[in-house]
């Protein structure tokens, strides 16, 4: 999972769940120019939280318009351009989202979502020092954030500033003991470092938190074989992919944060034959999943 993806996600729909909920909304309205600006604003808000709805499935497609729709329905509320601006970043429409954005800003500065997600936007486009301005200045009024502060902490990485990732990822996991993508964060970092034996450590914590998580078994496994523990290394891998075969992809593992080093290792890793068959494996029972579905 692409971390700054998968957390603004996250963010945008959670953010309409407590918006009030229109009575009799229609998706269409036919009679605008009979319908008062209350009305008006319920529809914008039921059609928000279907795109809200929408978003949290993966359909940004259809979730997309209903926002654009619901921002001019709806257009003194904050939280619909919110949506809208992170619907936008899912797409990479960055100046669409940037507007968007800055328009729920001025509409409620004290918002500290807004202040994360323009530091989505200002990541994704690789402006690392401009996004950690927007997460620290989210952090002012959302102090004990712990996706922002993992924001905050993945944007000093890029920068090269470890000793401060590292202080955020920390801060993130005392306020959310189960938070293991910051966990798994510092491994990266111990991996990079030289320290393979604090990392191994920090990997294990990961996946006893989600045993589900592939990113930190596949880390776990890569580690294991360069130190010699070749059988467990090849289970855990094999695992890992079944989990998520995304992360056979060395691409994939680079925009999660991996570092050189890891890589490296990994792609020697991930050209084991044994590695080789049960990806191939894989590929082949999918197959006729994908075909069944055509």
């Amino acid at each position: 999972m692409p971390k700054h993806v998968r957390l603004i996600s996250f963010l945008m729909v959670c953010s309409l769940w407590s918006m009030p909920k229109a009575v009799n909304a229609q998706a269409l309205i036919p009679h605008t120019l009979q319908l008062d600006g209350t009305k008006l604003e319920k529809q914008g808000l039921s059609l928000a939280q279907e795109a809200a709805q929408l978003a949290q499935f993966q359909q940004v497609d259809l979730a997309l318009p209903r926002a654009r729709l619901a921002s001019q329905l709806a257009p003194k509320n904050d939280k619909v351009w919110l949506l809208l601006g992170g619907l936008q970043l899912q797409t990479k429409e960055f100046d669409g989202a940037i507007a968007s954005l800055k328009k729920a800003q001025s509409i409620n500065p004290k918002n500290g979502d807004i202040l994360f997600a323009l530091g989505s936007a200002n990541f994704q486009q690789k402006n690392y020092q401009a996004a950690v301005v927007n997460y620290q200045d989210g952090l002012k009024l959302k102090p004990n954030d712990p996706e922002g502060l993992f924001d905050l902490g993945n944007a000093y990485y890029l920068l090269g500033k470890l000793p401060d990732a590292i202080a955020q990822y920390d801060k993130a996991v005392s306020h959310d003991k189960k938070f293991w993508p910051a966990i798994n964060n510092i491994g990266l970092i111990n991996y990079e470092q030289g320290n393979t034996t604090e990392a191994i450590k920090r990997w294990q914590s990961a996946i006893t938190l989600d045993k589900q998580a592939a990113e930190p078994l596949l880390a776990l496994a890569v580690a294991l074989y360069t130190k010699g523990d070749r059988q467990q290394a090849l289970n855990f891998g094999e695992a890992a992919l079944r989990i998520d075969q995304r992360y056979a992809s060395l691409n994939f593992l680079k925009e999660n944060l991996w570092g050189d080093r890891l890589l490296s290792d990994t792609k020697k890793f991930l050209e084991l034959p044994r590695i080789q068959a049960a990806l191939q494996q894989r590929e082949n029972s999918s197959a006729p999943e994908q075909q069944s579905t055509q």
